[in-house]
């Protein structure tokens, strides 16, 4: 059964124009910048700060080349401002852009050398790139700048699976997941790690934990279906596969009633 590793994060830094740009806050994906977008430009057309919250407006919206021109002129007005760099490769990065995004981190980089979002982001790009040992050195740089960045343990720990080093990954989500107990995604993850180790027991003990925690996530339940039946649990596969078709995947259940297998 085909194991998929989830969660990768993205973090845009959100630069007001009446803060000092030095301490510029993270704007959550689904928030909205207030003010209109025009009118902000409009008022201020030479003011890097308010194309670049133009450019986080659009951005939020998932309208990312519109996103990028502000930037640019963001950038073209103030080329020193490593947030702007780090967003627009965020951009590039939703785009598939990666190489384009990885450009930008590293500009961001070279700027502010401390802030360990880029390098978590830059090591994203790398991992969607399969460049996955040199994701875990830019997760690595992430961890030693922000000790407490679980994303970074997260997906490093993907990385490692990546490179079949389960072990490693396993102690990357467990760090993960003294930061952040309540994340679902990461018991699920580290689940996936004992699965590929064979440590079937320890999978399902993860699998349940994210499933108490994120209930109608169906992916949970067929990974979960995945390890009983490799213990040769049919009851229990079955009953994991029925539940994950009535949250919208069917196609493992299909499969086993094709094969008489699941009634």
């Amino acid at each position: 059964m085909p194991k998929i590793i989830v969660a990768i994060f993205l973090v845009l830094t959100f630069l007001c124009s009446c803060a000092n740009l030095d301490n510029a806050t993270k704007l959550k994906p689904d928030d909205a910048y207030k003010p209109k977008p025009d009118v902000v430009v409009k008022q201020t057309p030479d003011d890097a700060i308010a194309y670049s919250n133009r450019g986080i407006a659009y951005n939020n919206r998932g309208q990312y080349q519109r996103a990028i021109e502000e930037y640019n002129e963001a950038i073209r007005l103030k080329p020193d401002l490593a947030e702007v760099y780090s967003n627009r490769g965020i951009a590039y990065a939703k785009l598939g852009q990666y190489q384009r995004a990885i450009d930008d981190y590293n500009e961001a980089s070279r700027l502010k050398p401390d802030l360990a979002e880029i390098f978590s982001n830059r090591g994203i790009a790398y991992a969607k790139l399969g460049q996955y040992q040199r994701a875990i050195d830019d997760y690595n740089e992430a961890i030693r700048l922000q000790p407490d960045l679980s994303e970074a343990y997260n997906n490093k720990g993907n990385a490692y699976n990546h490179l079949g080093k389960y072990q490693q990954a396993i102690d990357d989500f467990s760090k993960a997941i003294h930061l952040k107990p309540k994340d679902a995604t990461l018991y699920y993850n580290r689940g996936i790690a004992y699965d590929n180790l064979g440590k079937l027991k320890r999978a399902i003990e993860d699998f349940n934990e994210a499933i108490r925690l994120k209930p109608a996530d169906a992916l949970y339940y067929t990974n979960r279906a995945g390890a009983y039946f490799m213990q040769g649990n049919k009851k229990l596969f079955c009953l994991d596969i029925q539940k994950a078709c009535t949250l919208g995947d069917c196609k493992l259940l299909e499969m086993a009633k094709g094969k008489r297998y699941c009634p």
